[in-house]
Protein backbone atom coordinates (compact mmCIF):
# COMPACT_ATOMS: atom_id res chain seq x y z
CA UNK A 1 0.00 0.00 0.00
CA UNK A 2 1.11 3.84 -0.98
CA UNK A 3 0.53 5.98 1.64
CA UNK A 4 0.43 9.88 0.65
CA UNK A 5 0.11 12.87 2.66
CA UNK A 6 -1.55 15.96 0.26
CA UNK A 7 -3.16 19.14 1.20
CA UNK A 8 -5.93 20.94 0.22
CA UNK A 9 -6.07 21.16 -3.72
CA UNK A 10 -3.40 18.66 -4.38
CA UNK A 11 -3.88 15.84 -6.27
CA UNK A 12 -3.02 12.14 -6.83
CA UNK A 13 -2.80 10.64 -10.24
CA UNK A 14 -3.14 6.94 -11.01
CA UNK A 15 -2.15 6.11 -14.59
CA UNK A 16 -2.91 8.48 -17.24
CA UNK A 17 -6.63 8.84 -16.75
CA UNK A 18 -7.47 8.99 -12.92
CA UNK A 19 -6.76 12.01 -10.82
CA UNK A 20 -7.67 12.19 -7.22
CA UNK A 21 -8.06 15.34 -5.61
CA UNK A 22 -8.51 16.58 -1.82
CA UNK A 23 -11.23 19.30 -2.28
CA UNK A 24 -11.91 19.62 1.16
CA UNK A 25 -10.75 19.08 5.08
CA UNK A 26 -13.18 19.58 7.82
CA UNK A 27 -13.39 18.75 11.59
CA UNK A 28 -10.88 15.42 11.02
CA UNK A 29 -12.60 14.78 7.68
CA UNK A 30 -11.68 15.03 4.41
CA UNK A 31 -13.07 14.72 1.15
CA UNK A 32 -11.78 13.67 -2.13
CA UNK A 33 -13.24 14.39 -6.13
CA UNK A 34 -12.18 11.46 -8.09
CA UNK A 35 -12.22 12.10 -11.66
CA UNK A 36 -12.22 8.81 -14.00
CA UNK A 37 -13.06 7.25 -17.54
CA UNK A 38 -16.83 6.07 -17.67
CA UNK A 39 -15.55 2.03 -17.80
CA UNK A 40 -14.08 2.89 -14.51
CA UNK A 41 -16.19 1.60 -11.85
CA UNK A 42 -15.51 3.67 -8.70
CA UNK A 43 -17.61 2.49 -5.45
CA UNK A 44 -17.27 2.96 -1.49
CA UNK A 45 -16.88 -0.17 0.24
CA UNK A 46 -20.09 -0.42 2.17
CA UNK A 47 -22.34 -0.06 -0.89
CA UNK A 48 -20.00 -3.27 -2.28
CA UNK A 49 -23.03 -5.83 -2.68
CA UNK A 50 -21.18 -8.18 -1.02
CA UNK A 51 -18.86 -7.55 1.69
CA UNK A 52 -17.24 -10.64 0.98
CA UNK A 53 -16.15 -9.50 -2.87
CA UNK A 54 -14.65 -6.02 -1.46
CA UNK A 55 -11.48 -5.29 -0.77
CA UNK A 56 -10.15 -5.73 3.03
CA UNK A 57 -9.94 -3.04 4.67
CA UNK A 58 -6.16 -1.16 4.89
CA UNK A 59 -5.70 -2.18 8.40
CA UNK A 60 -5.52 -5.81 8.02
CA UNK A 61 -3.33 -8.08 5.72
CA UNK A 62 -4.85 -10.08 2.74
CA UNK A 63 -4.44 -13.34 3.35
CA UNK A 64 -3.07 -15.81 0.38
CA UNK A 65 -4.03 -18.88 -0.38
CA UNK A 66 -1.98 -21.88 -0.18
CA UNK A 67 -2.24 -24.60 -2.92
Amino acid sequence: MLVLSRKLGEKIYINDNICITVVDIERGKIRLGIEAPPDVPVFRQELMADKHDAPPPADKPVASAKA
